[in-house]
This record gives C-alpha cells, sequence and structure tokens, in this order.
C-alpha cells in the first residue's frame, strides 16, 4: 500500500499530528489509566446505565448536602438533555428539598451583537431547562427562581465572579466537545497561552465566537437544531471559562454519546485525557485538575479509523 503524506488542515488550533495519532492508539483496556491519582477515568459499558449513573450523580449529590445539613449546595450544570427529566422525577419520588441547590449553566447561545437568546426561544439552553428540569420538580422542591442562573449579555462578564462569591462549585458537570471545548470555550481562545498554563486557569466567563466545529456538532442534535443543520445555529455564545472549571471543588465529566452509529467523543475523549495539556485543547486541564471522566462503552471502544472496502455485486 503506497505511504501518503499531509498535514491536518489549517481550519484546526491543535495540528500537532504525531500527538493525535497517540490519542488514537489508546486502546479500550488502557483508557482508564492515568499518571495523576487526582483525575479519575472510568468506563461504564451500558448506555442506559451511563445516562442513569449520570442523573443519580445528580440527584445524590443534592441529597447528600442536604442530609449533611449544608445551607449551600452549588452545580454547574451542562447543555439541555431529555435526561434532565429524570433528574426531576427522582426528586420527586424521593421528595427531596433542593431550596440549598444553586445552579449555573454553562452557557447560552447569543446572537452577532452579543445579545442572549430570550428564555422562551426554543432553540435556547433556558428553554430546555427550565423545560425538562426546573419546571417539572415540585413548586414545594424546586430550588428558589434566584438561584437558578444563566449567563446572558448583563451578566456574563461577572458570571464567574458569581459562582466564587458562592464560594465556587461543588461539582462542574460537562462533557468534551468535538473540538476540544469545555462548555462553549473554544480552543482559539487558547492561542497565545500554549506555555502560560497557569494564566490559561484565570481565564474566566466571557462572550465569545463559536467554532465551525461547534457549530457543526450542536446541528446534529435535536436539542441543537437537529437534522444536521448548520445554518440554524447561533453564531456566538455566552460562557463560563477555565477558571470556573478550575475553582471547583470536582470536575465531572461525561462522555458518552453519539449520533447515529458515529461515536465522535472516542477520539476528542482519548486526545483529551492522554494527550498533551494544552489550551488548544481546553478539556486537556482535566488531567490537571480534581476530575473525572466517565466514558460509555461505546465512546471507551478502540478508536478504528480506516477506509472500507466495498463491493456490490448486481445479478441480473
Amino acid at each position: 500500500m503506497s505511504s501518503f503524506d499531509y498535514q491536518l488542515s489549517k481550519h484546526l488550533v491543535f495540528r500537532d499530528a504525531e500527538a493525535c495519532r497517540k490519542a488514537r492508539s489508546v486502546r479500550r483496556e488502557d483508557i482508564t489509566r492515568h499518571p495523576n491519582p487526582n483525575f479519575k477515568i472510568r468506563v461504564i459499558e451500558n448506555e442506559q446505565a451511563f445516562g442513569f449513573a449520570w442523573v443519580t450523580s445528580i440527584v445524590s449529590g443534592i441529597k447528600r448536602a442536604l442530609d449533611e445539613g449544608r445551607d449551600r449546595y452549588v452545580i454547574i450544570l451542562p447543555a439541555p438533555s431529555p435526561a434532565y427529566a429524570m433528574v426531576a422525577h427522582m426528586i420527586n419520588e424521593l421528595n427531596i428539598p433542593c431550596h440549598h441547590v444553586h445552579t449555573f449553566n454553562m452557557d447560552e447561545y447569543a446572537n452577532d451583537e452579543g445579545v442572549t437568546a430570550p428564555a422562551d426561544w426554543k432553540g435556547g439552553f433556558q428553554y430546555w431547562m427550565r423545560r425538562d428540569l426546573f419546571g417539572r420538580i415540585k413548586p414545594e422542591l424546586r430550588m428558589p427562581d434566584s438561584h437558578i442562573n444563566f449567563p446572558s449579555t448583563s451578566n456574563v462578564n461577572d458570571y464567574s465572579k458569581m459562582i466564587e462569591d458562592l464560594g465556587g462549585a461543588d461539582v462542574c458537570y460537562g462533557g468534551v466537545g468535538w473540538c476540544g471545548h469545555i462548555a462553549f470555550f473554544e480552543p482559539y481562545l487558547g492561542i497565545g497561552y500554549e506555555d502560560r498554563i497557569d494564566e490559561y486557569l484565570e481565564l474566566g466567563s466571557r462572550m465569545v465566537d463559536l467554532s465551525m466545529i461547534t457549530i457543526c456538532q450542536n446541528s446534529l442534535y435535536a436539542d441543537g437544531f437537529g437534522a444536521g443543520d448548520w445554518s440554524w445555529g447561533p453564531s456566538k455564545a455566552a460562557t463560563i471559562g477555565p477558571r470556573d472549571l478550575k475553582n471547583s471543588k470536582l470536575v465531572s465529566f461525561w462522555d458518552g454519546y453519539g449520533c447515529g452509529d458515529s461515536y465522535w467523543q472516542k477520539f476528542i475523549s482519548r486526545l483529551a485525557a492522554h494527550g498533551p495539556v494544552t489550551p488548544l485543547v481546553p478539556a486537556s486541564i482535566l488531567q490537571i485538575l480534581r476530575s473525572e471522566l466517565v466514558l460509555s462503552g461505546p465512546v471507551a471502544s478502540d478508536c478504528v479509523t480506516q477506509t472500507c472496502e466495498r463491493s456490490v455485486a448486481f445479478d441480473f
């Protein structure tokens, strides 16, 4: 077979082909091994069990803080998911008061002028969070509305401080984006910080331009445009930053999602967890924080990139 050499696309921010090759080659049996004992990687093979474990992680944290008599439990929550309805259902069925809970959503879409989506826009994160989670919790159990926070045009520059004023997040949930982003904090924001990781970790909430990879990722899902329609996605977003992960007592990222037969998080999970720690792959900072990365079986399975020989026989 002939060799064919090429460079990674100039449209990519992280272009270290050798680091990508090494990450791609991490096998399933080795994926949970990491030299930092504070960075724990685990695999939940069954996809239904994976989803249920994420739901119970959120609910058990709320209940544990209640049982400990804490008057404040701060959670950073990622993008809307149908699974939030199960969180609300479990809270209701177990009759768990949530008055001590403060939530901060990671991000929210914005238009070209940096105006964040209104609460009743069906493409926005706030709309679906209130519909699937907050609106489903019984009123007598629900956290006060003043405890439910979303980044917006008016507060985005102070959003990190709002979290810090409450002592930082007890847990920051999330997942690794296709380009390696955390929340909507994109790889291009790390340019110039390659050798200044400590300074990078101090970068907080802001309004950002979304990368094309992120817009394409969002277009794959029903809660983010569906049908692969990248033309429907807003160009900007308000988002948290690395500082908010650094200041969290635990960063808990869950990678278990695919689109059809494609589990696109296979590669980027490996690059984030086993590649170089670099601002050009924002999620790679998980390796130096007190964090966990939970993978579903399909995402943890070997990352094999190959072309398939296909032939079609016609019998007449």
